[in-house]
């Protein structure tokens, strides 16, 4: 039983994923769709940068359902493969990164950061969100997230260091609505804030927003211990594919 409602959420987690992926793209023009069995999420057009042209929501799915649909010969093309059960090194990708999908039940205790100094807030405009932009790529807003995304359930979540006349943003996260659960990502934490810090003020905003609902994201590494921390757990392995040849427009930072 315990299994199986771990399986549901980590489908969960990655349709909603799809979902964040697919307001990005979105935003940018993009038109992406579902296969016909709703297996995969997928743009038959290449993808913003940090972004997957795939997302598999079944750990079914064969390989070339997947990449019968995608762009596969220009530079750039990723699949995210949301179980860590494709085998695609024979159509020339190779295994960019490893990470684990986390999942925080609703209800859960928020936890604290009363030494943290930071004050959160929503980003409600156009300028405001090229300086979050900013601070979570760490040089400067390159345009990648459009004020088109600040709408009913996405929230970008800013972080202030308190007393800073500057306003300045040292930490943030977006939070997006879909699949019946909130998703966490693009968490950042610079200038001397921390990630436990970051997801504390990230966990308290998303519960004042939608405490009725479980929270998913993924995450590696040390990031993966800083989520564990704040009242994660991880629910199964994914993985992201880039294509070998060309240029990569995943490699400056981990895609989202």
């Amino acid at each position: 039983m315990i299994k199986d409602e771990t399986s549901t959420t980590l489908r969960l987690a990655a349709l909603n994923n799809a979902v964040w992926c697919d307001a990005v793209c979105g935003a940018h023009g993009l038109s992406p769709q579902y296969d016909d069995d709703a297996y995969v999420w997928l743009s038959t057009s290449r993808t913003p940068p940090l972004y997957p042209d795939a997302v598999t929501l079944d750990a079914h799915v064969a390989a070339q359902s997947v990449l019968q649909w995608i762009d596969t010969d220009s530079p750039g093309c990723s699949v995210k493969d949301s179980f860590a059960c494709l085998d695609l090194a024979g159509d020339g990708f190779e295994v960019l990164f490893e990470a684990q999908w986390i999942h925080r039940p609703a209800g859960a205790p928020v936890p604290e950061a009363a030494s943290s100094g930071l004050e959160w807030s929503e980003v409600t405009g156009a300028g405001e969100l090229a300086d979050w932009e900013a601070a979570w790529d760490g040089e400067e807003s390159n345009g990648l997230f459009r004020p088109s995304l600040l709408r009913e359930g996405i929230a970008f979540l800013a972080g202030r260091a308190a007393g800073d006349a500057g306003g300045r943003i040292v930490a943030g996260a977006v939070a997006s609505t879909g699949g019946g659960v909130v998703g966490v990502s693009n968490l950042f934490a610079r200038d001397g804030a921390s990630a436990d810090a970051a997801w504390a003020g990230a966990l308290t905003a998303i519960a004042a927003r939608r405490p009725d609902l479980d929270v998913v994201g993924y995450e590696g590494g040390a990031d993966l211990d800083a989520a564990v921390r704040s009242g994660f757990t991880a629910i199964g392995p994914l993985r992201v594919w880039l294509r070998t040849s060309g240029r990569t427009h995943y490699l400056r930072r981990r895609p989202e």
